[in-house]
């Protein structure tokens, strides 16, 4: 309910209110940051569907896919497949979500700054209490899945 209520949500979407302008600034622990690059940084999702759903995010602020450049197109795929890679060989989920939501329409909860999810999925992963309870139970903390994926994230 504190993500269907907005909480932690900035109510202007500039750079300075925005949380994936405010992360790569701040202690990778405390901004749940798993990885950086030159162009793009890996970040835990604040609010996962999954034990360790990432996003991969372009350091600048900036909206629309469209927009990367080339550097940062590059760099966002590659640290997808990485982070996908590294969720393998230390979850061992048996398939990805992938995907950008671009534009509030469509369901983007940070639209002014791109993001692209990587979300490991398992058999019977979602059960009822999305459905009757509006909420779903995530089995690890925060902290701990970003420790998990930090470590493993050079030798993947």
């Amino acid at each position: 309910m504190v993500y269907i209520d907005g909480e932690n949500k900035p109510a202007d979407a500039g750079e300075h209110a925005c949380p994936f302008c405010r992360a790569p600034g701040l202690p990778d622990e405390q901004g749940l940051v798993v990885a950086r690059g030159e162009t793009c940084f890996v970040v835990l999702n604040l609010y996962p569907y999954n034990p360790g759903h990432v996003l991969v995010c372009p350091y600048r602020h900036v909206s629309g896919y469209v927009d990367l450049s080339v550097a940062e197109t590059h760099e966002l795929a590659a640290m997808t497949q990485h982070a996908m890679r590294v969720l393998a060989s230390v979850s061992h989920p048996q398939g990805f979500n992938l995907g950008m939501n671009q534009g509030d329409i469509a369901g983007a909860g940070i639209a002014a700054h791109l993001h692209q999810h990587v979300v490991p999925r398992w058999q019977g992963d979602a059960n009822f209490l999305p459905v009757v309870a509006r909420t779903k139970a995530v089995p690890q903390l925060l902290g701990d899945t970003r420790d998990l994926l930090a470590s493993a994230w050079d030798a993947g």
